[in-house]
Order: C-alpha cells, then sequence, then structure tokens
C-alpha cells in the first residue's frame, strides 16, 4: 500500500509523494503526502523526524502530479496531506478534498468533557 514516487524539478530539488496508513485516529484509512525538499533522503529525513519512522520510497510507481507538486510548492512549510482515493488513484477527479498542512495529521484530538 505505500505506493509513491517523485519528481525532480528544474531547480533541482525534488518533490516526493507517498501514499501511507493515517497515522491519526481521527482519518481513518490511507493519505497521500507531499513533501518538498532538496533530494529524495532529506524528504523521508523530512517525514522520519516528524515520527513518521517507517517511511521508504521504494520505485517511482505513483509520483505526483502537476497539481499535487503545484500544491505543494505554494504551501510555506512544503508538506501537505489529504486522504487518499480508495482505489488508489491520484487524480484530480478521484479527490474533491483540500490539502491541509502536515501538523493537522499529526495533532492529536483533544478530550472533550
Amino acid at each position: 500500500m505505500a505506493a509513491g514516487g517523485f519528481c525532480k524539478l528544474p531547480n533541482g530539488t525534488v518533490v516526493v509523494a507517498l501514499n501511507l496508513p493515517s497515522p491519526a485516529t481521527h482519518a481513518p484509512g490511507s493519505v497521500r503526502v507531499l513533501v518538498h525538499a532538496q533530494n529524495r533522503a532529506r524528504a523521508l529525513t523530512r517525514l522520519r523526524n516528524l515520527g513518521l519512522r517507517a517511511v521508504y520510497l521504494r520505485g517511482n510507481a505513483a509520483p505526483p502530479t502537476p497539481d499535487e507538486i503545484t500544491a505543494v510548492l505554494h504551501h510555506p512549510d512544503g508538506l501537505i496531506w489529504r486522504t487518499a482515493p480508495a482505489g488508489g488513484g491520484t487524480g484530480p477527479d478521484l479527490v474533491q478534498e483540500l490539502w491541509h498542512p502536515i501538523r493537522a495529521l499529526l495533532r492529536r484530538p483533544t478530550a472533550q468533557a
């Protein structure tokens, strides 16, 4: 299920896209995570530093789409996510959800009294 891929940009940086199981209880299923970094190793290190320890990129089966690249480049953190489509596709017609900053995924749900 950990499909992913990358795209090298003209300026030498990369955008890495990964489909991962959701680490949060409020977002069941899987999520599509996009990371903009200097290289693939740094992109994966950014995710590991956030607590997603078992993150690996094997192959380039699901590279980021042009729309995904635009979304991550326009985000100040360069690290975003949204719910992955049930079929595993990444086409724009399959997902209508907006992109979220990564801290929204990793935030612990607050207990309501």
